[in-house]
């Protein structure tokens, strides 16, 4: 996501850093291109012409002026002013009520609510140790519901049975019963979609929020609409009280207009991002975070959070040790650390929050992507446990067999065993002390705390 803004960001804060001092031809030469930036990256007119307004005026302060170092006090404004234009704060989801607490999903078809509902349900189970029931009033689309009976079961959420013979509004209501007797904390609604904003609805959605009185009513859009995701929200909000947006698909969004746009519009903040297809793919929406992100800095405090939630923490643990008794770091241990990066939602997932990984050339990126990373286990898998065990046992005959049995050819047998040598380098360095020197060489480029959040032998990247 915002790999438009990256590009163009870049850019204009490079020629800005060169900057011995800012005039208001040099600030009006930025902002032109900041301006034609937002506009590329599909962010709504009104809330651009309102952005660059904000900026001119605190650029052209006092503050600025008498900086050494103009170009990077006017980064910063450009930053403060995206974390505001995108709602200050995380703003989480408010669940102080008796329990059920009701969140109710609203969206149009195909913007991925049902499998949103999953993905929340997932989330406050295993971040807020909540215990969830879900429903799907979505009686036009009988797919609908087994598909949500299917995520349901996926993520260990309780489902409420329901079918296209019942009304929406009595599903609603048995489903909150339903929780009230198995005594949840919460219940997460699923209700119908349409291919565009009508008035039937409208009028059905209105009688099942009066009829459950949520303290979340959460909007799904997909992020890939751009302007219109902003548009279509603003619609739902005059006919519904939403609380808050949930944006899907960002993973797909290069753009990434509506994350901008959507706060602005509708003055409703967004609380998640969708940011793939697996049911752990939703994190809570930081508009810090992101705007580190839009300006090439990375989201390193979001990597750390997922380091801690995801690193098998045993593992890295008895690879520390493995490698402290002088033995070698294997095939086995090498497919291991590919599996770890794996859960925390891949190798782009990762790059897109490392510091300056923007800059890199799309050929870099692409040989860094979640194919190459499973082609890579599929390789390993082919092999014996005698051959990851003793990888220079891997010639000629072992490589065609290999490359068969992976459906692979036998040149990328021969460059997963190069990378594999690098990392088993690598691996040795850290024997004795290596990773706390490495640390201690990074401080001042890291967040306090981030030593501290690695597992003990670290996800090895």
């Amino acid at each position: 996501m915002f790999e438009t803004l990256q590009d163009r960001f870049a850019n204009i804060l490079t020629d800005l850093r060169g900057q011995g001092r800012l005039t208001e031809d040099n600030i009006k030469d930025s902002l032109r291109e900041v301006r034609m930036a937002l506009l590329e990256a599909d962010v709504a007119l009104p809330v651009v012409r309102q952005f660059i307004d904000e900026v001119r005026e605190k650029a052209l302060g006092e503050a600025v002026a008498k900086s050494l170092t103009p170009g990077q006090v006017l980064i910063k404004i450009v930053n403060d002013e995206l974390v505001t234009l995108m709602g200050q704060a995380n703003a989480q989801l408010n669940l102080t009520a008796q329990p059920p607490a009701v969140v109710l999903m609203a969206g149009l078809q195909g913007s991925g609510k049902t499998t949103s509902v999953a993905k929340l349900a997932r989330w406050l189970q295993e971040k807020q140790k909540k215990s969830v029931l879900v429903v799907s009033c979505d009686v036009y689309r009988p797919a609908a519901i087994e598909q949500l009976k299917t995520v349901a079961a996926e993520v260990g959420a309780a489902f409420c049975a329901s079918s296209g013979n019942e009304q929406p509004l009595d599903i609603a209501k048995r489903a909150l019963d339903d929780a009230r007797r198995h005594y949840k904390d919460v219940l997460i609604v699923d209700t119908a979609g349409r291919l565009h904003v009508d008035a039937a609805m409208m009028d059905e959605i209105k009688a099942i929020h009066a009829a459950l009185n949520p303290v979340e009513t959460l909007f799904v859009v997909d992020a890939m609409t751009g302007q219109d995701a902003a548009n279509t929200a603003k619609a739902f909000d005059a006919a519904l009280p939403l609380t808050g947006v949930i944006l899907t698909k960002t993973d797909g969004d290069a753009r990434g207009g509506a994350a901008l746009s959507i706060r602005q519009i509708t003055g409703k903040p967004i609380k998640f991002l969708g940011t793939g297809e697996k049911t752990t793919a939703l994190e809570p929406f930081y508009p810090e975070r992101v705007a580190s992100r839009i300006l090439g800095m990375g989201d390193v405090v979001s990597l750390v959070e997922e380091v801690q939630a995801r690193v098998d923490q045993d593992k890295a643990e008895k690879l520390v040790k493995k490698l402290k008794k002088g033995k070698d770091f294997d095939l086995a241990d090498f497919k291991e650390q590919l599996e770890q990066m794996n859960k925390m939602g891949g190798m782009a997932s990762l790059m897109e929050k490392l510091p300056g990984m923007g800059q890199l050339p799309d050929h870099v990126k692409s040989k860094a992507s979640d194919r190459e990373m499973g082609k890579l286990v599929a390789i390993i898998n082919s092999m014996t446990p005698n051959e990851r065990r003793f990888p220079a046992i891997i010639k000629g005959s072992r490589k065609r067999r290999i490359a068969a049995g992976s459906g692979t050819q036998v040149q990328d047998i021969n460059q997963l065993l190069k990378q594999f040598m690098q990392m088993q380098k690598m691996m040795k360095k850290m024997q004795g002390g290596g990773m706390t020197k490495l640390m201690r060489s990074m401080q001042g480029r890291l967040p306090p705390g981030f030593g501290g959040g690695l597992p003990p032998g670290g996800f090895s990247l």
